[in-house]
């Protein structure tokens, strides 16, 4: 064969509804390594893509929060399983955003795809752990049970481009969410990676919708959002994030507040269950026992 061969340059896009779209805008911008060297033109997302990744979380939004827990837990397990099928590419990916040895970027995409086990397992469990029934005084079944809170939106950290993403994003859609992803501007290409693992998965379109860019030109549009219910800000430095927290007020938005000291986070430390439970809502549930005639084992 001739040693002449061309190589053939990935043509890297948005993923918005299952689908891989270019920006609307018809932007990109450069995406380099550790060192300034090019590596892709990422897709530089508008206000009018981040419009378009909401109208695709709602409408994914009731099948898969209507989905029973079992099946979220297998679809994001199968998710895993193709994640290790690609674990060569997304170590090359991690190493050459995150400027790390192959040896410390194949560690970082092990944990990564080991968290996203984690929660997947959580999928049918969360439930239990902070739902159940309640002592009342009176002849009543009380029962508090947790339900998704909506459309989420993800800003992802900036440093982490793959552990911290799957740290963000999984426990979202694990809890029966849909999520509007904010890719790391300057590391964008694993997130616009996992978006094609995620169209070859179960999943459904629009559950998971990435988007890349310039995280306060994405995330101002998302923030005020009358149809987003929550946000994430762990990929927005403390002046962001606190202009997103001022735009999110305007239809009470849920808000996860990034982590003290620049929004820096320890991704390798155990995550915990704290991003499962921040985006759930409790409802409580009152029924009559006894003098109706009706009895607990319809429960």
């Amino acid at each position: 064969m001739s040693d002449n061969r061309l190589s053939v340059f990935k043509t890297y896009k948005l993923y918005v509804g299952g689908k891989f779209p270019r920006s609307e805008s018809g932007r990109v911008y450069e995406v380099t390594d550790s060192k300034g060297k090019w590596l892709a033109n990422a897709p530089q997302s508008s206000r009018k893509d981040a419009r378009d990744a909401v109208v695709a979380a709602r409408k994914a939004f009731g099948g898969w929060s209507g989905a029973t827990a079992y099946n979220r837990g297998q679809i994001l397990y199968r998710i895993a399983e193709m994640l290790e099928g690609r674990k060569d590419q997304f170590v090359r990916e991690v190493a050459e955003a995150e400027g790390l040895s192959k040896s410390k970027a194949a560690a970082v995409v092990d944990a990564a795809i080991d968290r996203w086990v984690w929660y997947a397992g959580w999928t049918d469990k969360i439930g239990q752990v902070v739902g159940g029934a309640n002592p009342v005084a009176g002849p009543f079944f009380n029962l508090s049970t947790p339900e998704p809170t909506g459309v989420v939106t993800v800003l992802a950290p900036q440093k982490s481009s793959f552990l911290g993403l799957v740290s963000v994003v999984a426990p979202v859609i694990a809890t029966g969410n849909t999520a509007v992803v904010v890719a790391s501007a300057d590391s964008p290409l694993p997130a616009l990676s996992l978006g094609e693992v995620l169209a070859t998965s179960d999943l459904p379109g629009g559950v998971v919708n990435i988007l890349s860019g310039r995280t306060a030109e994405i995330a101002a549009p998302l923030a005020s959002h009358q149809d987003v219910n929550a946000i994430d800000l762990t990929g927005a430095d403390a002046a962001l994030a606190k202009e997103l927290e001022t735009a999110a007020a305007d239809n009470l938005k849920r808000v996860l507040r990034p982590q003290p000291v620049d929004g820096a986070a320890d991704w390798t430390a155990d995550p915990g269950t704290h991003r499962l439970t921040a985006f759930l809502e409790t409802k409580t549930v009152w029924h009559p026992t006894g003098a109706l005639g009706v009895s607990g084992s319809s429960y």
